[in-house]
C-alpha cells in the first residue's frame, strides 16, 4: 500500500551512508500520501484506557504533560499542543501498515508506530532519542529542525516528565509536507513545530539497553531453574588479608558471568523471547467458539485471507539449515523441525498471508494444527 521513495538511494546505501550515522529528509518519501486515519480517529483511540496516550501543552512558555485516557479535548484550545498515541499499530490495521516499508531492518528491532496530532505551536520540544525513528508528515506541515550528535547539549527538564535539550545547530531546516519522511538517528536532537494542524507517524525501533538484556537473562534463568556453574578456586593461594577481594577473584568472577553469556545454546532462547515480548497492550480477541483444524482447512481452502494481530511480534532463529528452528511469538517458544523453515518465513516475514501462501498450512497435519493454535489464541485471524 506504502511505496518508500529512497530517492537515488538504494536501501544498501541508505544503510551504509545514513542508518545511525545521520539524518536524512526524504522529500516525498511517500508519494501521493493518504493518512490511514484521522484527527478523530486518533482523539478516539486516546479515550480508551488500554491504550497508552498524552498530550504536551506549552502556553507562555509554562510546559505541561497530561496523561490519557482523555474524555475532553475543549480544555486545551486551539494552538500549541499535541496528542501523542504509542502503539496505534496495535489497534488500527490500516495505520499498522505503514510499518511494512521499513521492514527491511529485522522484525525484533521494530518498536511501534507512534501517532500524533499538533494544533499550530504544538511540538514536544528540542530532544534527543536514544533509538532510531522514521518521521511521516501526514496532514498539514510542521517546520523541523535536526542536528547531529553534540555532547555539549545540555538536558534540560521544563516538566517533571518532559525532557528537553538546550539549543542546538540545525545541519535540516525544513518545513514538511504529506508524505514527507525525516530520518533521524539516536541521539541526533530534533525540533518539529506545527504550522498547522497535523498528523505525524513515528516509526520507531527498538535499542535494548545492557540492562534491559541482563535483566531479561536473569528472568529466563529463573523462569527455566537454571543455576549454570558454579564459583571455583581449586588453585586458590593463602590470603595476605582476609578481608580483601583480589583482581584474581573478581577476574573469575567475570569469565563466570561471561560463560552464562557467551552460551550460544542459551542465548537464542532467552534473547528471542525477550524481543517479541509485547511493550504495549495488545488488541488480541480469542474467537469464541474456537476453531477446530477441519474448519480452518475448509476456509483456507475457499480463499480466505488471514491476517496477523496488530503489534504482534514474531521471529525465528534457525543455527544451521539441519538445526530445529526456534519460533518466538509473543515471547512464546515454538520448536519446528529444521526443514518447516518456510513455516516460519510466513508466520514472520508477512503480516497478512495470501489464498495461494494460506494452502501452506493445508499441506501437513502439524502445519494445520500450529495455525489452529494461533488462530485461537487470536494471534492471526481471517481478514477476508
Amino acid at each position: 500500500m506504502y511505496q518508500l521513495n529512497l530517492g537515488s538511494l538504494s536501501v544498501a546505501e541508505f544503510l551504509q551512508q545514513y542508518w545511525q550515522k545521520k539524518p536524512l529528509l526524504l522529500k516525498g518519501g511517500f508519494k501521493q500520501f493518504a493518512d490511514p486515519l484521522t484527527a478523530d480517529e486518533l482523539a478516539g483511540l486516546a479515550q480508551e484506557e488500554d491504550i497508552e496516550s498524552r498530550i504536551v501543552s506549552c502556553v507562555n512558555k509554562q510546559w505541561d504533560m497530561q496523561t490519557g485516557p482523555f474524555e475532553d479535548f475543549s480544555a486545551f484550545g486551539e494552538t500549541d499542543w499535541t496528542l501523542l498515541v504509542q502503539a496505534v499499530d496495535h489497534w488500527h490495521p490500516d495505520a499498522a501498515k505503514l510499518l511494512d516499508p521499513f521492514r527491511f531492518i529485522p522484525n525484533w528491532r521494530i518498536d511501534d508506530l507512534m501517532v500524533s496530532f499538533s494544533t499550530p505551536g504544538g511540538g514536544v520540544g528540542p530532544h534527543l532519542d536514544q533509538y532510531d525513528v522514521f518521521i511521516i508528515q501526514g496532514e498539514g506541515k510542521r517546520h523541523w529542525r535536526v542536528g547531529m550528535p553534540d555532547s555539549s547539549l545540555e538536558q534540560l527538564c521544563p516538566h517533571p516528565r518532559l525532557l528537553q535539550v538546550s539549543p542546538f545547530n540545525a545541519c535540516i531546516d525544513v518545513i514538511t509536507e504529506p508524505g514527507d519522511i525525516l530520518y533521524i538517528p539516536p541521539g541526533c536532537p530534533h525540533d518539529g513545530v506545527s504550522i498547522e494542524n497535523s498528523l505525524n507517524y513515528s516509526v520507531g525501533f527498538r535499542a535494548p539497553a545492557q540492562k534491559d538484556l541482563l535483566t531479561g537473562l536473569v528472568d529466563h534463568l529463573i523462569d527455566h531453574d537454571i543455576t549454570g556453574s558454579r564459583f571455583s578456586d581449586n588453585d586458590r593461594s593463602a590470603a595476605v588479608s582476609v578481608g580483601a577481594i583480589s583482581d584474581t577473584d573478581l577476574n573469575q568472577v567475570q569469565q563466570l558471568l561471561l560463560q552464562l553469556v557467551n552460551d550460544k545454546a542459551l542465548l537464542p532462547h532467552w534473547f528471542g523471547s525477550l524481543i517479541t515480548r509485547a511493550k504495549h497492550e495488545l488488541d488480541i480477541n480469542e474467537p469464541d467458539p474456537h476453531y477446530a483444524a477441519d474448519e480452518i482447512a475448509e476456509y483456507l481452502d475457499e480463499g480466505s485471507v488471514l491476517s496477523r494481530s496488530g503489534g504482534l511480534r514474531c521471529c525465528y532463529y534457525q543455527q544451521a539449515s539441519s538445526s530445529d528452528i526456534l519460533l518466538f511469538i509473543n515471547g512464546d517458544q515454538i520448536t519446528l523441525p529444521a526443514n518447516e523453515l518456510a513455516t516460519a518465513q510466513l508466520l514472520c516475514d508477512f503480516t497478512s498471508l495470501t489464498t495461494e501462501q494460506n494452502l501452506h498450512f493445508n499441506q501437513s497435519a502439524e502445519r494445520l494444527m500450529l495455525l489452529t493454535t494461533l488462530l485461537n489464541q487470536g494471534y492471526w485471524y481471517f481478514s477476508e
